[in-house]
């Protein structure tokens, strides 16, 4: 199968030399490599292209978020001939024979449009970020499967999963073609659950590939994993991902577990000095329920009183 990886970057730095150099290691099951710059000012671009100039760059004058810039990312690998494309996160470095194995799994599932790796953290190898991933309809409507349990064989399995987090994933270049690509509406957080339930409506599964793995910084562009702006993206694509697939069982379940348990959340997170971020989720359900997205303008510093 002809691959391609979409890589999309926002002042990236360094990771991009890390995250593409793992790419080329995987030999010749990966073809072109697309770069898509969401309006860096870092310098990150000019740094890719110093380091392995064969990368197709594409340069965005504003941060278009991960969701649209892959999509760019994939026109032009489908423009290539791909017939799988390869979904990184430029914070996300993959060991080599990851992408043989993934090719492997779609090779021998059928039944499969979209496959990835369990994903390790990139500073403590022996835990896992996920396994996978359930839609719970409860806490953030998901859960990372396996997330914060130490690696081990009962992980290295393939079976089949709600989505796989788009940190890395593989997907076939004709499921792609019939379900979409990413919600470019939702920027960030949630597209790629909202990718796995299309696919799996129209018959195309998820698969954990347990015995590949890739190594990943979580949420390093967003200022980390309980930043106020992560939260507040969250909280704003949680609404957006009910309106599109949730019931009234669903949206019943979130308000008990999610919106009702924020005053107790904000207590406890206020011991830990992020009660901001606890308040950031609450203002994006409440934009989320008023119809609003999540925009960079939104996300500038300065642009809420929270960041």
């Amino acid at each position: 199968m002809r691959c391609a990886a979409v890589v999309v970057n926002w002042n990236g730095g360094e990771d991009n030399l890390a995250c593409i150099g793992s790419l080329y290691a995987q030999g010749s099951d990966l073809g072109l490599v697309v770069l898509v710059d969401n309006g860096s000012t870092d310098g990150s671009c000019e740094l890719v292209e110093a380091h392995f100039p064969q990368v197709r760059v594409l340069r965005n004058g504003a941060n278009l978020g991960f969701g649209a810039g892959s999509n760019l990312g994939l026109d032009v690998a489908l423009a290539a001939g791909a017939e799988t494309v390869l979904f990184v996160n430029n914070d996300a470095t993959l060991p080599p024979g990851t992408l043989r194995a993934l090719l492997d799994a779609l090779g021998r599932l059928p039944q499969a449009g979209l496959v990835g790796p369990r994903v390790l953290y990139a500073d403590d190898p022996r835990r896992l970020w996920s396994a996978g991933g359930a839609v719970t309809w409860r806490q953030n409507l998901t859960r990372l499967v396996g997330h914060g349990q130490s690696d081990g064989p009962a992980w290295r399995v393939t079976r089949e999963v709600d989505f796989l987090a788009g940190c890395v994933l593989l997907a076939r270049a004709e499921t792609l073609r019939e379900v979409g690509a990413f919600d470019a509406e939702l920027f960030a957080y949630n597209e790629d659950v909202d990718l796995a339930l299309r696919a799996r409506a129209a018959g195309h599964g998820s698969w954990l590939v347990g015995e590949a793995s890739a190594l990943h910084a979580p949420s390093s562009s967003t200022g980390g994993g309980y930043s106020a702006r992560r939260k507040y993206m969250m909280g704003v694509n949680s609404v957006w991902l009910l309106r599109r697939w949730g019931r009234a069982r669903h949206w019943l379940s979130f308000l008990v577990f999610d919106v009702a348990s924020l005053p107790l959340v904000a207590l406890l997170e206020a011991t830990r000095g992020r009660a901001r971020s606890v308040l950031a989720k609450a203002l994006g359900i409440w934009d989320g329920l008023r119809g609003r997205h999540v925009t960079a303008e939104r996300l500038a510093p300065g642009a809420s009183r929270l960041w």
